[in-house]
């Protein structure tokens, strides 16, 4: 999580309305435009039968009552409108309610490739297609209520938990290799680079390796971990996480894969 924002989330009306500009959603539909495309043949199964059930606006910021009618209906899930940056806190208690924090802006032209907070083009199109899902929403709840009871030590180790699944998760299945990561889902170049680029390592899931993970926000992820099937995650949903983040702090981290982020000193 970015530590600061130029950002400003926009608040809704009395009816729960965001009032979006042009150029905001003309970002949108160029956004839309470029990733769909992107991610056509790349994409799991369930991630495209989200996106058809969330029948997304392509010509506007879509609206989160209209997000949130789909998800209740499915999985009961909904979103919730939240400033450009939240504590982890208040990250878990939203997820362990079944509520998808959204930070309600979009970014600007200038960080039309990247940008490192998630804006509502990241939470709508790369997150909620899936949380039509039910192992997947399950996934995302069970993290939300762990991570509510864990300490702030525990809760360093269980991000990573998040980061290599819901963030930036790969599916090997029977069609070949395929991304659920709204992390990758929302961004072109890791969407190329996750599935051809050859650099990047590509483990089989283990909860505990994961654990044991280092990653950078950053770059270019140099590693991956892949499930096989969406219902993995109910699997992994029961396994003891907990123990496991114990396990993971006896056992210390593994060397990063990547270079130290460098430092701006002041002039």
């Amino acid at each position: 999580m970015a530590k600061s924002t130029t950002y400003v989330s926009k608040a809704a009306d009395d009816d729960g309305n965001i009032c979006w500009t042009e150029q905001e959603n003309r970002i949108w539909q160029k956004l839309y435009a470029r990733q769909i495309e992107c991610i056509e043949d790349k994409a799991c199964q369930e991630y495209l039968d989200g996106l058809k059930l969330l029948a997304l606006p392509q010509d506007r910021v879509p609206q989160l009552n209209e997000v949130s009618a789909v998800l209740e209906r499915t999985t009961g899930w909904q979103c919730a409108p939240v400033p450009a940056l939240i504590g982890f806190g208040e990250f878990f208690n939203l997820l362990a309610q079944k509520k998808f924090p959204v930070a309600t802006f979009i970014r600007s032209e200038e960080e039309f490739d990247y940008l490192q907070e998630p804006d509502i083009f990241h939470e709508i199109f790369g997150h909620c297609p899936l949380l039509t899902n039910p192992a997947f929403a399950k996934f995302t709840q069970t993290y939300g209520e762990l991570g509510l009871k864990a300490s702030k030590e525990d809760r360093v180790y269980l991000a990573r938990l998040y980061w290599f699944t819901v963030e930036f998760g790969l599916m090997q299945t029977e069609n070949g290799l395929k991304i659920y990561g709204g992390g990758i889902l929302s961004s072109p170049g890791e969407t190329q680079y996750a599935m051809h680029d050859e650099g990047p390592l590509r483990k089989p899931f283990d909860a505990l390796d994961v654990l044991r993970t280092p990653y950078r926000i950053d770059i270019m992820q140099p590693v991956y971990f892949l499930i096989d099937h969406i219902n993995q995650l109910d699997e992994i949903s029961n396994l003891d996480l907990m123990a496991l983040v114990e396990s993971a702090k006896k056992l210390g981290l593994h060397d990063p894969l990547f270079a130290p982020k460098m430092i701006k000193q002041a002039s």
